[in-house]
């Protein structure tokens, strides 16, 4: 077991039930995570006998650093887990600071037809540990502070929700990652009942929505998601997150060449949520050899921001971090599953 598959609460009650004080998991805790210690042996404030137990009993290991690709915006991560199977996160230079986007699952059963990550179906779901560790891996190696989160790497992080709500615990707990709330996005491609479920933790997490499509026609040739939960059941889902938490929720939006960049989608994408708490985020698409699909050209994204704009729908274009990066969410594991 990995010190950090333990929530401060679980670490709490794992020591107490073993004959340890409460406080003694405070004092794990600010060693790893606020003073980067990783050996047991030199936590000076531990008795004899708390260290020979966790020497025992626990581990303390981050992710191995396979690869990493480099842009001057972005980073991508290629990180081993101890059963060898891989997984990917991007780091993000913005204005504000450093966010890191990572994995949820090793492959992804979601099956989108335009997503790399889908192309590998889904081997498991990541540990607690797992989760952390992207964190700590890759803030360690770079030796930067993160300041905000995005769960929207490989995999689907609604399908791993137990773990998920505990990686929130963990990443928002200020004696641990502490990172706040309000810079903490989960993504999903409308898992409805988790949305539900996700609504009434009232966390004040960010949700970020993958729809892609402004109808059930177009979403259910992109998306397998779709057959299961439709569009107007995904919305009210949506209505239901806003009603209990007051969150502005994002939604983003693929741009694929003559599938869902047409005026008349836009128009449909603006009738879908104008007048919501809700935002558009424009993804230009991330083209690679696996699919025949084509991202949209700047002037078709431009004229359908314009559209939305027009109707008064709050709406980005999302800025290109990587260029020069197998930037495709799952195409540098795709890449190396296939050494």
């Amino acid at each position: 077991m990995s010190i950090f598959d333990f929530t401060l609460e679980e670490l709490e009650d794992y020591l107490v039930k073993n004959g340890f004080k409460k406080y003694n998991a405070t004092q794990i805790i600010e060693w790893i995570y606020e003073k980067k210690v990783y050996d047991f042996n030199k936590m000076s404030n531990l008795s004899k006998k708390l260290i020979s137990f966790l020497n025992e009993n626990i581990r303390i290991e981050k992710l191995e650093v396979l690869q990493v690709e480099k842009s001057p915006l972005a980073n991508k991560y290629l990180l081993r887990l101890n059963d060898n199977n891989k997984i990917e996160c991007v780091l993000m230079n913005h204005d504000y600071g450093y966010s890191l986007c990572v994995s949820s699952q090793v492959g992804c059963n979601m099956g989108c037809s335009f997503c790399e990550s889908g192309r590998l179906k889904k081997v498991r779901d990541l540990t607690l540990g797992e989760l952390v560790s992207e964190v700590i891996s890759v803030r360690d190696y770079e030796g930067v502070r993160i300041d905000s989160i995005v769960v929207m790497g490989i995999g689907e992080p609604f399908d791993n929700f137990i773990n998920i709500k505990r990686f929130i615990s963990v990443v928002t707990n200020n004696k641990m990652v502490g990172i706040g709330q309000r810079h903490l996005t989960i993504s999903t491609c409308g898992l409805v009942p988790k949305i539900y479920e996700f609504a009434d933790l009232e966390t004040g997490v960010n949700l970020a929505i993958s729809l892609h499509a402004p109808n059930n026609e177009i979403r259910d040739r992109i998306m397998k998601v779709n057959k299961a939960y439709k569009i107007e059941e995904v919305m009210a889902a949506l209505d239901y997150y806003i009603s209990k938490t007051n969150r502005r929720v994002t939604i983003e939006y693929i741009m694929l060449e003559g599938i869902n960049d047409s005026d008349e989608c836009a128009r449909e994408l603006s009738n879908l949520v104008k007048g919501k708490l809700m935002y558009v985020n424009l993804i230009p698409y991330n083209e690679t050899s696996n699919f025949t699909m084509k991202r949209s050209n700047d002037f078709k994204i431009k004229s359908f921001y314009d559209i939305l704009k027009s109707n008064n729908v709050n709406v980005t274009i999302r800025k290109e971090m990587g260029g020069n990066l197998s930037a495709a969410c799952g195409q540098l594991r795709a890449n190396a599953e296939r050494l």
